[in-house]
């Protein structure tokens, strides 16, 4: 293996193997030749960009983590972080798109039967988009208070209704993992629908601060859906859900990673170059000292990323560090883009400078795929429930 880092280094760098460095090469010639060139014009136009997203799905990069027979690449969730961090560098509404693909895409993968990978997953894979919609306008920390129903409909299958609330991809997708509390069963059930069931209707988006390529809707749902569109066991949906998210978290850590990296280049770019007083401006402390706090940050977020990515297969571990290398990732992001505005000055607070852009696109960051609070909660679970398992008689 050996490292991706290009000279001088910066930051920390991981060390990728052979599939991360080929796909993230892959990613980082669309991110330079199509989705950096274009990444100001889709903030403005506020605009889905799908030249973009047929470039992701030719290049076979929306299907990374979907199993090699399914029409996959069956590849490891560390090569998605590279691949995050290259598209993001380019254009981080693209990022958030391609990142959809592999939530959306997630509860079929993790709980589907084969008979069901079969049906869907090879279409997924050549690039219908997916999208997840647990979230509802009244419950969205809290998904175990969603109000979306299911009962078992006159002639089969469920009658699901209900609306959600924020769906990324909403609009632009083909299928649609709704969670609903199905009648007579505890908990949650995660169903897959399609964008042309009747009763199904997206009528609202959002008007974004950032990240405003990307659609991100309402979904309202009253439809009858057949019972082999049931995803995994009913009643264990919020399990579902949240082990799709605790991918989506690494997911957003790397694109948080990416973003505060050109932040801080684009600082340190500038603070070199600028002259007051005599002196290039990153020679005071007061900025200087501020853009080394930066880069060790981000050395330690991207760290603290890649080992939440090489954890996957240690589910208690996984979880744990998914919420650390979120929480952590995405404020450092904040606070590099919050720095590198302070150092460009007036030139970073207009637009069409790149920093003025990151600096809306970054804060979402600390609120979708689970907020910074939510993340602190449930590090807090894990820190009482190691302490109660150390009280515990040997």
């Amino acid at each position: 293996m050996q490292s991706n880092a290009v000279e001088p280094h910066i930051t920390w760098n991981p060390v990728w193997d052979e599939p991360a460095r080929r796909w993230s090469a892959i990613a980082a010639d669309l991110a330079a030749s199509l989705f950096s060139p274009r990444a100001a014009e889709v903030d403005r136009s506020g605009e889905y960009p799908w030249e973009h997203v047929r470039a992701l799905a030719g290049a076979g990069l929306t299907a990374l983590l979907i199993p090699a027979r399914f029409g996959g690449h069956d590849e490891s969730l560390t090569t998605l972080c590279a691949v995050a961090e290259a598209i993001a560098r380019g254009c981080p509404s693209t990022c958030t798109i391609w990142s959809s693909y592999a939530v959306g895409a997630m509860p079929l993968v993790l709980a589907g039967t084969e008979e069901q990978q079969q049906r869907w997953l090879p279409d997924i894979a050549a690039g219908a988009a997916a999208a997840f919609a647990l979230t509802e306008e009244h419950a969205g920390s809290d998904a175990s208070a969603i109000t979306t129903s299911a009962r078992p409909a006159t002639g089969g299958g469920w009658q699901v209704q209900g609306e959600k609330w924020l769906v990324g991809n909403g609009g632009s997708a083909r299928y649609y993992t709704v969670f609903a509390k199905a009648e007579g069963i505890a908990g949650l059930t995660a169903f897959l629908l399609d964008k042309e069931a009747d009763g199904l209707v997206v009528d609202r988006y959002q008007d974004k601060m950032g990240l405003r390529g990307t659609t991100t809707s309402n979904l309202r749902v009253d439809c009858v859906v057949p019972g082999d569109r049931l995803i995994g066991h009913p009643g264990r949906g919020l399990s579902l859900g949240l082990s799709t998210l605790n991918i989506g978290r690494v997911i957003a850590a790397a694109q948080s990673c990416a973003m505060a990296e050109t932040a801080l280049q684009a600082a340190a770019m500038h603070a070199t170059d600028r002259q007051a007083f005599g002196s290039p401006i990153i020679d005071f402390q007061a900025v200087g000292f501020r853009l080394a706090d930066v880069a060790t940050e981000l050395s330690a977020a991207r760290m603290m990323t890649w080992e939440a990515a090489g954890s996957r297969d240690d589910p208690e571990r996984f979880r744990t560090l998914s919420a650390m290398a979120k929480l952590y990732s995405s404020e450092v992001a904040h606070r590099a883009v919050d720095a590198a505005v302070q150092v460009l000055g007036a030139a970073g607070y207009a637009k069409p400078n790149v920093v003025e852009r990151l600096y809306r696109d970054q804060r979402v960051m600390e609120i979708f795929e689970g907020t910074s609070e939510i993340q602190r909660l449930s590090l807090v679970r894990t820190i009482k429930a190691a302490c109660a398992a150390a009280r515990q008689p040997a």
